[in-house]
């Protein structure tokens, strides 16, 4: 049986904000280690026999490609890459992973895992997989349901039915929606309500028919898109147009919600739910997050630059600067280059109305940190004011960004390390440590590192308007 790996890492994770921001989202994050979550979520898989398990299949926004390809290349899991030109949800983004899957003529089992999870215990969720996977292969759609220690307002559940064998699979009863807290007590004392995990195991081909009998219009315009699309360096890019025309819906509302209760479409395959205690969480807020990292004896969560004193049950991470708590108890303090956030751990799900208002009002901060991740490596923006700004760059090795011109702004470069190879006009020439060219406003040119090291760099742009949108492109390497 092979079992093929789906990797949805769609979603902004705003409530993780100011670590989290939309074009750099909490899956692509260190936040329980050094790997990212994406990456830790492929990670988990590593005790499956390489026989039985496919290279991954991952499904982002077009805007995080670059930055995903790395993460798989650094830990050497090297997969394929669907890109999705606009947010649809899940069912849509699972849709595009089955006919991917199927594109090579099989019918393999599908490992769907959301890219932001946490389980703590891989070797049992590998289990779960194992058990998931056969019931999978005939023919049923099975998801997992985590078994709860306590009454969570911030999930969605599931309420168990018929034990299906002897290892505890069930029938799935009922879908519900988060509860309050009243009603989360009273599912944790009748036993048979899950938490919904959003990981599932299916055949490609039973999710497809699934959706035919569901949602055809989701199913429509995803094959629609897939048969128009093409491929794009190492990714796999579908139609933008016939896939921004398919409606946004997720799985449980597409099609699991569907399998059981009163909502059931006659002729789907059966709903299954597997009992799994392996330290999930979706980490979905900074209390989650506090809940699953090692504490101190105080019951603190503590990262980088930090100072407690008399203080417990905070979470405190600081991204550089030194970060001091005197006399707190229960808050979230997170410091980043451009942000600091502070928030009872009561209400951190809130903290996605303060993102809602940055980006009403127009800041950056809700959308970009102050380092940017390219494909080429970063900028971080340092300093800035009227008519200046001052940005550090790291090009990689055989980084190339694109040849361009800005009506606005000019540029001074000074190399720090490594070298670079600059395109001025009609000249080209390099540039070693402790040297600087001068880049006119208006004049064609590229930055190219042709070393083995990385290339850093200052970069001082003087004009009218700094604005990443003054490039006019003439040629670029990743077809942006």
């Amino acid at each position: 049986m092979l079992i093929q790996p789906v990797v949805l890492s769609g979603g902004s994770g705003t409530r993780l904000w100011p670590l989290s921001r939309e074009k750099y989202p909490k899956q692509l994050l260190p936040l329980m280690g050094e790997d990212s979550l994406l990456q830790a979520t492929l990670r988990r898989l590593e005790g499956l026999a390489d026989a039985d398990s496919a290279p991954p299949l991952v499904v982002c926004n077009e805007e995080y490609r670059f930055v995903v390809a790395e993460q798989l290349r650094l830990i050497g899991k090297p997969g394929r890459i669907v890109l999705e030109p606009v947010g649809r949800n899940t069912a849509p983004a699972l849709t595009l992973a089955a006919l991917a899957a199927q594109s090579g003529g099989g019918d393999p089992v599908l490992l769907v895992m959301p890219a932001d999870h946490v389980v703590t215990q891989p070797a049992v969720f590998q289990q779960g997989v194992r058990h998931a996977a056969r019931l999978a292969q005939e023919g049923a759609i099975v998801t997992f349901g985590i078994t709860p220690d306590r009454p969570e307002t911030g999930y969605g559940y599931i309420q168990g039915g018929a034990t299906l064998d002897e290892v505890g699979a069930r029938a799935i009863s009922r879908f519900v929606e988060k509860p309050d807290l009243a009603t989360a007590e009273g599912y944790l004392q009748a036993g048979d309500y899950l938490w919904n995990s959003g990981l599932f195991v299916l055949r490609a081909s039973v999710w497809l028919k699934a959706l035919a009998l569901c949602r055809p219009d989701i199913l429509a315009a995803c094959e629609a898109a897939w048969k128009n699309g093409a491929t794009d360096l190492s990714f796999l890019r579908v139609d933008a147009e016939a896939f921004g025309a398919c409606p946004s819906d997720s799985i449980d509302y597409a099609v699991m919600e569907r399998l059981a209760g009163p909502k059931v479409v006659a002729g789907l395959p059966a709903g299954v739910v597997v009992p799994l205690s392996a330290g999930w969480s979706d980490v979905g807020a900074w209390d989650a997050l506090w809940q699953i990292l090692p504490k101190d004896d105080d019951g603190n969560v503590v990262q980088g630059r930090t100072l407690m004193q008399d203080s417990c049950n905070t979470l405190a991470l600081s991204s550089g600067r030194l970060l001091a708590c005197v006399g707190v108890q229960g808050l979230v303090v997170v410091e980043t280059p451009d942000a600091v956030l502070v928030a009872d751990q009561r209400h951190t799900q809130d903290v996605k109305k303060i993102v809602d208002r940055l980006k009403r009002d127009g800041h950056t901060e809700g959308l970009l940190h102050r380092k940017v991740y390219r494909p080429w490596g970063w900028y971080d923006g340092v300093d800035g004011g009227e008519r200046f700004q001052v940005k550090r760059i790291m090009v990689k090795p055989g980084g190339k960004l694109s040849l361009q011109m800005h009506h606005h702004r000019a540029e001074h470069w000074v190399v720090v390390r490594g070298t670079a190879r600059v395109t001025k006009g009609d000249e080209v020439f390099l540039l070693s440590e402790n040297q600087s060219t001068y880049i006119p406003l208006g004049v064609t040119h590229r930055l190219e590192n042709p070393g083995q090291v990385d290339l850093e760099m200052i970069e001082v742009q003087s004009g009218s308007y700094l604005g990443e949108d003054d490039i006019v492109r003439f040629e670029d390497l990743y077809g942006r």
